[in-house]
């Protein structure tokens, strides 16, 4: 049997083939129970605490309605500004107090590595929700949800992950989560925003096939899924550089019809140019659907570490 009781959710490469298996199992269990009722109340009494120092809409209040739709309860930091971290409060103190208070943390920070400082300060399950341009973990599982719901399987998939590769915390753990399965991927970027060459040794290391492009249409004539970014023009310290790349791929309805053939578009979100909102209307654009998922995956995470799948 597999068990992420009081297990932290830090990081993409910490998940085995079973553990991201039971996962799948139990969101689209939820999904299933979920329709027709308004709650599961397995959490009943249990709390989780959403810390979040950077901007969020769809991590926070997907983790957010999964306790509610559980039948726990959520307390938040709220603003940065209204907390004693503008005081000088450490994260790992502030993550000691809410300890007190709550069964789970979920914390996202721009620091890389903020998500484990905060683990190792509490007693608690922590949960990444991003941690700068280091990791996405629960991210990560939601995608490849969705990729098995609109695909049907995971096998021989040749995968395109477009976009800002060197910043992008969601495409560093779904690699991670992906290398479990027999898939071909195209990393298409433009050389400033390549993957990091740590991760790329690591995939093809672990027998991964790896393709690294700056030619989109060419990786998207080859490819199942294209899974796309946008340029994430705060990892900028130069703006000038962000100047150089923003806009570097841009996908639209033609660009798609093009192809002559079908192909499912993923994207975390938040847009800003990368996907013309002429592509929502295509039956492959999944990325709504993929937000949705978001809701049964944490769903599965937070009964799971709290032991109650």
């Amino acid at each position: 049997m597999v068990s992420l009781k009081g297990k932290d959710i830090l990081h993409g490469n910490q998940f085995s083939k079973s553990e991201l298996q039971a996962i799948m199992k139990v969101a689209s269990d939820f999904e299933k129970e979920l329709k027709g009722k308004g709650t599961i109340p397995l959490l009943k009494g249990k709390l989780v605490a959403t810390l979040f120092f950077e901007p969020s809409t769809r991590t926070r209040l997907s983790f957010e309605a999964a306790m509610q739709r559980l039948g726990g309860g959520v307390i938040s930091m709220g603003a940065v500004e209204s907390s004693s971290v503008v005081k000088g409060e450490t994260l790992s103190d502030t993550a000691r107090t809410v300890a007190q208070y709550a069964d789970v943390i979920v914390v996202r920070h721009p620091r890389i590595g903020s998500a484990k400082e905060a683990a190792d300060a509490v007693d608690i399950p922590v949960i990444n929700a991003g941690d700068g341009a280091g990791q996405h973990p629960t991210q990560a599982l939601l995608d490849i949800y969705t990729i098995k719901k609109e695909l049907g399987s995971m096998k021989n998939l040749k995968v395109s992950l477009v976009g800002d590769l060197k910043n992008g915390r969601t495409v560093h753990a779904l690699v991670e989560v992906l290398s479990h399965f027999e898939v071909s991927l195209y990393f298409v970027s433009p050389s400033l925003l390549r993957m990091p060459e740590e991760i790329t040794v690591q995939l093809k290391e672990k027998g991964c096939e790896v393709t690294e492009t700056e030619d989109l249409a060419l990786a998207a004539s080859r490819s199942d899924l294209i899974y796309m970014t946008r340029i994430q023009k705060e990892r900028f310290a130069d703006l000038s550089e962000y100047e150089k790349v923003k806009g570097s791929y841009i996908i639209n309805r033609e660009f798609i019809d093009r192809l002559k053939k079908k192909i499912t578009i993923l994207h975390p979100l938040p847009r800003v140019d990368e996907i013309n909102p002429d592509v929502d209307s295509y039956p492959g654009a999944a990325y709504f659907r993929q937000m949705r998922n978001g809701v049964y995956v944490r769903m599965a995470l937070l009964s799971m570490i709290l032991g109650k799948r």
